[in-house]
């Protein structure tokens, strides 16, 4: 019978926790914990793919350029995509490795480095808005932005910060290669923080974008050129909700697509948290995806077998 295939989003509460000192060790310990869901499925003989986040990872790794402006080389956003995509992605590997081995499961991990075209006409990379890096203040503006070619704009009360762009995922480069890795029963890692932003020049060859890529959407791709037939998004929560936060907020068990985009025509998915992993399940089953579950961390396997999390099928 042939093995079902899915790909695991972890949010970005599976590696850096909120009012947590965030150290390595703590990192590595964060990543053990959100890892019982991918163990469990691949008990049950799934075919994986992992994606990940790296918002705060990437955050630092641009702190870090930063503090070391005129005493090292200054390092581009999209190298710092690919740095913290290796670091997170050994961490993991690594992680799930010593599981394995403890259950006595015989897969193979691996992670790849991944590439995720876009276009280099989106209009995010025009009006960035993905505010990334530390914070300044307003007689800094001007100098970085004359300087560096930075966009900078406030961010609430609480000073200036960097924007970059954050456009959508078109196509994953090595879409191929783990396919075929995937779909021989090697669980593979990819496209973590949304992948290495890269677009094709005037030549038709590849380079990199500084940008970010929404983490879910490249979920959503990756997904979809792998052939899966489930997305597994851990987040936050364990149901989506309407009006959240309000008192008339209502969980939802079963969602169709027609129900989600419904939905967030509406405005009940906000931009900065839910809207993107309902956008990405709408991109994955209109591109043929059978089913998207949307669940936390803790919850993942529950959700898998029906008894927790929010479950969007194809009309």
């Amino acid at each position: 019978m042939k093995k079902k295939t899915a790909v695991v989003a972890l949010g970005g509460n599976a590696i850096t926790r909120q009012g947590e000192e965030d150290t390595i060790l703590r990192q590595f310990e964060n990543t053990k914990a959100s890892l019982a869901s991918v163990v469990a499925l691949l008990k049950d003989g799934y075919n994986l793919a992992i994606t990940h986040g790296n918002g705060p990872q990437v955050g630092n790794a641009i702190l870090r350029v930063e503090l070391a402006r005129d005493k090292a080389p200054v390092l581009p956003l999209y190298i710092c995509d690919a740095d913290t995509e290796g670091g997170i992605g050994f961490m993991i590997e690594q992680t799930l490795q010593n599981l394995l081995h403890q259950e006595n499961i015989k897969r193979e991990v691996v992670t790849v480095i991944t590439q995720v075209v876009v276009d280099k006409n989106d209009p995010s990379i025009k009006n960035p808005t993905k505010y990334v890096g530390q914070f300044y203040a307003k007689e800094e503006v001007d100098k970085l932005a004359r300087e560096r070619g930075w966009s900078v704009k406030r961010d609430s009360n609480r000073g200036w910060r960097r924007v970059v762009a954050s456009p959508l995922p078109v196509e994953i480069v090595e879409k191929e290669t783990i396919k075929k890795l995937v779909h021989s029963g090697i669980v593979v890692i990819a496209a973590g923080g949304g992948g290495v932003p890269v677009c094709y020049n005037s030549h038709a060859q590849l380079e990199g974008v500084d940008a970010v890529i929404d983490k879910d959407r490249a979920s959503a791709v990756l997904a979809r050129d792998i052939e899966a037939e489930l997305l597994i998004i851990l987040t936050g929560v364990e149901k989506v909700s309407l009006n959240y936060g309000t008192l008339l907020q209502r969980d939802l068990e079963k969602l169709t697509l027609k129900e989600a985009k419904e939905y967030l025509a509406q405005g009940h998915f906000p931009a900065g948290s839910m809207g993107p992993k309902i956008e990405a399940a709408i991109t994955f089953l209109e591109a043929g995806g059978k089913e998207v579950v949307i669940t936390s961390i803790e919850k993942g396997y529950q959700a898998i077998k029906g008894k927790a999390g929010t479950h969007i099928y194809s009309d």
